[in-house]
């Protein structure tokens, strides 16, 4: 079988298949928005847009669950772009090709959207349905989740009546969710001088690829290497018995809230040098690859290329490799309350040169997360501190809060029984140290009720990114069972 949309369950598969055909990266979600508002107008649902773009969709209650408790339903409908080096997809224009792989669905050289594409699907396979029994429905779709929380930081109070919400945007088949860790951005800019390149400088090309990256929130615990960290080492270990190495140019990582698989530098070193660099760059390698011993596909290699226009002056050059060696990067904590939870985090997750308005610089952006919104601010300004002192420019911003955890939760309790009348067993509890959009949904909506779950989904937010095909269907059963189990009013 090579068609996803033929698949069971086949009326979750059918709507993801069609927004696999939709481009949806964050902050380019017009597309998924006027699919899903023809789709509901076809259909009779009541829908409407908020100022900011979330779609709400409203759904009547079939025959004999008119007296049951109104059902809120949330995604998101925006991606994660990633791709290969090598890959030509361009995110804007071109649909995701997924394929199936054993067990697995995923995509050929891209993410393939199944957070929070899953999700949604499941959400219209059910409004669409006129067989499943349901009580009334609202839904919620909100627009830039990955790269802002854009949707949920702007949710306006007034547009639902319900009182429980369910979030499908957890990838663990039999997790439920209660928590969540809150987020905010560091933002970097270090101005340098462009000198010319030094006579007598041969140019190479550092490229680090192959790594195995992933979500920053869910994968920043299983100590995976990072792209920026690597190359920064390569060039620093270099640079110091090299003097008059310089640095062209840095692009490595690509967004924040992905952890760094690749990077590409262009450093310049004297002609008579560069055999040694060489040999630099072999030996480090050689201790890195042993070190990481769980990225077996990492690839680096240093290759002649062509001469840049320019490169960094030394003393701006000098502070920013310092500054990124000791820049905080994976777990900072672990939380002594939740076992086996990260509780503070950062990721370094973009490093490039750039030329804005006439100014050379270096921009660096990294994700800093927490189960406590003050340990998320502390440790923002510990990573922000680290550069401050190397002279550059810093901004926290986009902070978004965690979700409380509620163990007393009505819903909970609603959902761990209909699990184990299922499964025969208790469904896992759990906090998770990403960032979920419920923390942001209790500011308008502080009464809802709200509980997470998900298929099994691998490898977010990187083109290995693929969800488990049986897990999808369980999931779906358990999602209409839940639905149908919801209580009448008091």
């Amino acid at each position: 079988m090579s068609n996803i949309a033929e698949l069971n369950p086949a009326p979750l598969w059918k709507h993801f298949a069609r927004l696999c055909e939709i481009p949806r990266p964050s902050k380019h979600e017009e597309r998924v928005v006027a699919y899903i508002v023809d789709f509901c107008n076809e259909r009779g649902l009541d829908v409407k847009l908020d100022k900011i773009g979330n779609v709400i969709i409203k759904k009547p209650a079939t025959e004999g669950m008119e007296n049951r408790k109104t059902l809120a339903m949330q995604s998101h409908v925006d991606m994660v772009p990633q791709k290969n080096a090598d890959s030509d997809h361009d995110f804007l224009k071109d649909p995701i090709r997924p394929q199936i792989d054993g067990e697995w669905v995923a995509a050929t050289g891209t993410t393939l959207g199944a957070d929070n594409g899953i999700g949604v699907a499941a959400i219209l396979a059910l409004l669409e349905s006129t067989d499943i029994p349901h009580p009334a429905l609202e839904a919620l779709l909100t627009i830039d989740e990955e790269a802002g929380m854009t949707g949920a930081k702007n949710l306006q109070p007034g547009y639902f009546e319900a009182e429980l919400l369910l979030n499908l945007d957890t990838e663990d088949e039999g997790e439920l969710y209660i928590g969540c860790a809150g987020g905010v951005d560091v933002n970097i800019q270090l101005l340098y001088s462009a000198e010319a390149v030094p006579a007598n400088h041969k140019t190479f090309k550092l490229s680090v690829r192959g790594l195995r990256g992933g979500h920053s929130g869910l994968d920043i615990d299983k100590g995976r290497g990072n792209a920026n960290k690597i190359a920064n080492r390569i060039i620093d270990t270099a640079s110091r018995e090299i003097s008059e190495l310089r640095i062209a140019s840095l692009d490595g990582g690509s967004l924040r809230n992905a952890i760094p698989r690749e990077s590409f530098s262009t450093v310049t070193a004297p002609a008579e040098n560069a055999a040694r660099l060489m040999e630099i760059a072999l030996q480090e390698t050689a201790l890195i690859k042993a070190e990481l011993d769980n990225e077996p596909k990492l690839d680096i290699t240093l290759e002649a290329t062509e001469t840049p226009a320019s490169v960094m002056d030394k003393d701006s050059q000098q502070k920013l490799i310092r500054t990124l060696r000791c820049c905080p990067n994976g777990v900072e904590r672990m939380s002594t309350a939740l076992e086996g939870i990260a509780d503070t985090s950062n990721n370094l997750a973009r490093v490039v040169s750039e030329e804005v308005d006439g100014k050379s610089q270096v921009r660096i952006q990294c994700l800093v997360r927490s189960l406590s919104d003050s340990a998320r601010d502390q440790h923002g300004l510990n990573v922000a501190a680290a550069f401050e002192l190397a002279g550059a420019q810093t901004s926290l911003d986009n902070a978004y809060p965690g979700w409380t955890p509620n163990p007393k939760s009505p819903l909970l309790t609603l959902m761990k029984d209909v699990y184990k009348e299922m499964e025969g067993e208790e469904p896992q509890v759990k906090v998770i140290h990403a960032g979920l959009e419920c923390g942001l949904l209790a500011k308008p909506y502080p009464h809802w009720d709200m509980v997470s779950f998900g298929p099994t989904i691998r490898r977010a937010h990187s083109p290995e990114e693929r969800v488990h095909i049986e897990s999808v269907g369980n999931f779906w059963k358990y999602f209409l069972k839940v639905v149908t189990a919801i209580p009448a009013n008091n």
